[in-house]
Order: structure tokens, then sequence, then C-alpha cells
């Protein structure tokens, strides 16, 4: 499957089947993060993996879909150990955080894996669950699994609606 394959394959997938991931099959989803690129490659990503049932159910709890996510085979919990802020003013927690949970979106599509990403959940009750320190900053959930659904290509806008060249032209 080439990238763009991939990336036309990817969905939000809200329906899994109750099926754990294989750990080989997980080791090479978590590769694809640990490659990612960073900014000033440091590297700031964290992730916690929940796979046991009675912990991947309390973590689902925080979320607004806790009935789909509990079924995943994994949910990831991304989090960021930096507070810096780029010159531009953006900190680098989220933007890295997010390049790398894609990097296991793409992966885990390539090999047959519906994935989620999780805005809607209550971080507090996250990292009391999972023992978090406050210092640490928690981004993004994300559930990994096997399918249960299929969803067809989304509609995207036009290219000429999202690209300007040289000058804002929107």
């Amino acid at each position: 499957m080439t990238v763009m394959e991939t990336i036309r394959k990817r969905y939000s997938c809200r329906a899994y089947k109750e099926k754990p991931i294989e750990k080989d099959t997980l080791d090479t989803i978590l590769e694809a993060a640990r490659l990612a690129p960073s900014a000033r490659n440091t590297q700031d990503w964290r992730f916690v993996i929940v796979t046991e049932d009675g912990t991947k159910r309390q973590v689902a709890g925080c979320t607004n879909r806790p009935e789909v996510f509990e079924k995943a085979g994994v949910i990831i919990v991304g989090c960021s150990n930096s507070d810096h802020v780029m010159r531009c003013g953006q900190a680098i927690a989220p933007i890295d955080v997010a390049i790398a949970l894609e990097h296991i979106c793409l992966q885990a599509t390539e090999l047959g894996l519906g994935t989620c990403w999780i805005g809607a959940f209550d971080s507090e009750k996250a990292r009391r669950i999972l023992s978090i320190p406050d210092e640490i900053i928690i981004v993004e959930l994300m559930a990994i699994g096997y399918p249960a659904d299929t969803k067809p290509e989304p509609k995207r806008e036009s290219i000429d609606k999202i690209v300007c060249y040289e000058k804002w032209a929107f």
C-alpha cells in the first residue's frame, strides 16, 4: 500500500471488534511514533498504552463515547513532557504529539487496524486513573483496534479552496 493509499483508507473508526492487538503489531505501530519528527528533536512525546480491560473501560469512561472506545484493542494516551514554546508562539507539545499520533494512525491503517482521535475527554480524570504527573501535558487520546465498521472516503474541500500561492488569496 502506498502512503497515499493509506491516507485515503484512514478514517475515524467508531466501532471495534473486541479483539486484542498482537504485541508485534503494536510494537510496529509504536515504532512509527518513535520515528516521528519533533521540534528541536526534543522527542517530548510520551505514550501511556492502555490494553487491560478494566483500565481501558475506566479511560474510555473519560470520553464522550465510552461504549465505543472500551471495545478498541488499545487506547493510547498521548502526552508531552515539554512546555517549550517555539519562536513562532506555538507550544511544541500539541504539535509534536499530533505528528507522532498521525504516524501511529497511518501505520495502524496500513496494518489493517482502525483508529480514532479522541479530543472529547476529561483529561484530569484520565490523569488520576493513569497516575500521570501534573507537569505532564495530556494532549490527546487515540483508540486503535480491529474495525467492526467501514467508511467511505470522507468528503474534502478541493485544493483550490485550501491552497493559495505566494500570498493570502482566500
